[in-house]
């Protein structure tokens, strides 16, 4: 459950239950106010439209808002869609950076090459195998993809092929990620690619994988077309506890082929990833995390010996996570981290010998991201909460740690788009009340104009849903973000059943500031209340609150999720009989805990997806909380659906899809075994085929059997 896919996992089940997703800010705005680029730096771009419907590029002065035509602008994207032809799509991956003519497709498992100006492509690769995950090189003139698991070439000059790795067979794989490592440890946006380019072009850093120690789950295929006799997918997958892939790092000289093996000890049990180039190309770093992931090393290694030197290394009591956006100064200085070292996320500048420059943030809440460093100026823009959870707002701060400016001013959710010399900054923004914003700043932080303010729509109880953040005392002081939507037609004086929107999880929250609108969900169609809660391991209470789950998966989720129930029932216009939770994958998993271990409190749930112990899911994920089943017999016991299911009172119902290559239905299966031998009554709807999420008319029929179950449980009515 790697945090970049969270938000799938996440809504994959709540999206059969029609519940509306918002639309990004720039998305509420009209024609000539999003903002498309700049032509230089007092003037940003947007797309307008003729009398006759033409698109136009417009250029538009920051301070007068004064228009005018612009030619020069070039939307690649939009120019390659135009020209493809038929047949061919941008499809998913495809990186059009500026200055790009050319890119590389895949069609019928081969690669093809386009230049605009064009009329048709180039076909590149014409074998059986499959190409797969094409990257150009940093100039343009080579991509680089894997066959058959290893590392290949293509050079657009020469029109030649050139085979980098020679060793992959069975479970052996350069460049291309094991299961787990594409799971948990690289993301799903590495669609299984586990080499990176350097700089210059000439050398890719790649992961050598062998998975011959990994125990193979089997998914067993029934479903249309496979199901006369039956067939079986082998995938290597990790359970706690169970051996690991073994890794290694390896840069490999395009010209020559060779490769050179960073030095790290292979018969070590430990995590390799997210490696880092020096602008020269002439030095890697690479993360190194050992299998407690609580230890985290920063190696750097001289690329022509594989020589390294540890310059920079993090410990905690309970894990530390891989390092994903470091930013590397173009000035060959150093680096900048976003680190938990002081229990909130910071950013510290390091050089390449390891030693701190400077400690650029020292906040007491969030710092989420770089949004810019201007290494000329000195200055690092970035967005972070403020001391409100909810909140986004954008700062920036001197290198040196000096000189804090916050631009945004309200409360909400801020973003920033800035001008290429930094002279002025636009805020788009909106907060639970307030519809979608723009104002722009100067370099001060002085307003110089609002570019355009959201139209708020009039509130019609008898069509509108409302929206309300509030906050919910828990157990030790934490207050929990919560967001409450209350039905159309909402009367105080009548009950109304509640329904949880879940996902849970660590550093998972989901709450924020932001306009929703008075738009209409099912539920709020439908006369229910839904509610999402963050509790404090969601990462609004920093690492200490994260902490918390340490070796505790489960316990405190439903402690603050429990207490949001009890604070729910103090209010007249909820109906506690009626106290319903859903969600999918780890928001299967609460959902199902708080039909058994939270019986007391809820009393309806759909779990979609669900872990149900986590000795059955994989290792990366659930040892960085959990530790091993060896190292805590307990905290597995304790944080197991089974164990609780004795406890079953209420209506839970369960879905699952047969061939989830992630979360394996053997959770939901071993669920449904344990109530069978409690004599405890479920229902329960399985998909055929169906992976971690499925599509086409079962995801039409899973959202529609969700939303009756909803009516008949709630209001006794099938249709």
């Amino acid at each position: 459950m790697h945090k970049q896919k969270i938000l799938f996992l996440c809504i994959s089940l709540i999206l059969f239950l029609s519940v509306s997703s918002e639309n990004t800010q720039a998305q509420r705005f009209g024609a000539g106010s999003a903002i498309i680029g700049w032509a230089d730096d007092n003037n940003y771009l947007t797309m307008d439209s003729d009398a006759e419907g033409n698109r136009l590029v417009m250029s538009v002065n920051v301070r007068t808002g004064k228009k005018k035509a612009y030619d020069s602008y070039s939307d690649l994207r939009q120019e390659f869609r135009d020209q493809l032809p038929e047949g061919f799509s941008l499809g998913f991956g495809v990186t059009i950076s500026e200055g790009q003519k050319t890119i590389v497709l895949t069609k019928e498992n081969d690669l093809w090459s386009f230049t605009l100006g064009d009329t048709e492509a180039i076909q590149l690769t014409w074998d059986e195998a499959e190409e797969v995950n094409p990257a150009m090189s940093p100039a343009g003139n080579m991509v680089a993809y894997t066959k058959n698991k290893d590392l290949y070439i293509y050079d657009l000059d020469n029109k030649s092929e050139k085979r980098l790795t020679f060793d992959a067979a069975g479970k052996i794989y350069n460049g291309y990620a094991s299961w787990v490592y594409f799971e948990e440890i690289l993301g799903r946006g590495s669609r299984y690619a586990a080499f990176w380019w350097s700089p210059d072009g000439q050398k890719i850093a790649y992961l050598r994988t062998d998975e011959n120690p990994v125990p193979v789950f089997t998914i067993t295929r029934i479903d249309e077309p496979d199901g006369l006799h039956g067939t079986q997918e082998l995938v290597p997958y990790p359970k706690p506890g169970d051996p690991n892939p073994k890794v290694k790092m390896g840069v490999v000289n395009v010209n020559t082929a060779e490769t050179v093996w960073i030095k790290t000890d292979y018969s070590v049990d430990q995590y390799i990833a997210w490696p880092f180039w020096k602008p020269d190309s002439k030095k890697l770093m690479v993360q190194v995390l050992n299998r407690d992931q609580n230890h985290m090393k920063f190696i750097l290694a001289d690329i022509s010996s594989g020589v390294f030197s540890t310059i920079y290394t993090e410990k905690r009591a309970t894990w530390v996570d891989f390092f994903e956006d470091i930013y590397i100064m173009n000035n060959g200085s150093g680096f900048i981290l976003r680190s938990f070292m002081s229990d909130w996320y910071n950013l510290y500048y390091y050089n390449w010998d390891g030693k701190l420059v400077s400690r650029i943030t020292n906040a007491d809440w969030r710092v989420t991201g770089i949004n810019r460093v201007d290494e000329e100026a000195g200055k690092v823009y970035f967005s972070g909460t403020g001391p409100e959870s909810t909140d986004s707002h954008i700062f920036r701060v001197g290198l040196d740690g000096k000189g804090l400016l916050q631009f945004s001013k309200e409360p909400g959710s801020h973003s920033a788009n800035i001008s290429p010399g930094g002279k002025y900054i636009i805020d788009t923004w909106s907060n639970i009340d307030t519809p979608p914003t723009m104002v722009a700043y100067d370099s001060k932080g002085k307003p110089v104009r609002t570019i355009e303010e959201g139209e708020k729509q009039e509130f019609d109880p008898a069509k509108n849903s409302r929206s309300e953040l509030v906050k919910i005392p828990s157990t030790d002081g934490f207050m929990l973000p919560a967001l409450i939507s209350y039905p159309v037609n909402f009367d105080e004086n009548s009950k109304y059943p509640v329904v949880f929107t879940i996902y849970g999880g660590p550093d998972a929250g989901g709450v924020r500031n932001s306009y929703r609108g008075y738009r209409q969900s099912w539920y709020a169609s439908n006369g229910i209340i839904t509610i999402s809660v963050d509790h404090r391991a969601s990462g609004k209470f920093g690492k200490k609150g994260l902490d918390y789950m340490h070796r505790n998966l489960g316990k405190w989720e439903m402690v603050d999720y429990g207490e949001a129930v009890k604070w729910l029932r103090q209010k007249s216009f909820v109906d506690p009989s009626r106290m319903g939770i859903t969600g999918s994958s780890y928001g299967g998993y609460t959902t199902a805990m708080a039909l058994t271990y939270g019986a007391d409190l809820w009393t309806h749930g759909i779990a979609g997806s669900s872990v149900t112990d986590w000795r059955l899911y994989d290792n990366v994920y659930t040892e960085r909380y959990m530790d091993t089943p060896a190292d805590n017999p307990e905290g597995y016991k304790n944080g197991s659906v089974l164990t609780y299911a004795d406890r079953l009172k209420g209506k839970l119902y369960i879905v699952h899809g047969t061939a989830d290559d992630n979360v394996h239905i053997q959770n939901s299966i071993y669920l449904i075994s344990k109530l069978q031998d409690e004599g405890k009554e479920f229902e329960m709807m399985f998909y055929p085929g169906g992976r971690h999420g499925w599509g086409g008319a079962k995801r039409d029929h899973s959202g529609n059997a969700a939303n009756k179950k909803w009516l008949e449980w709630f209001f006794g009515e099938e249709d």
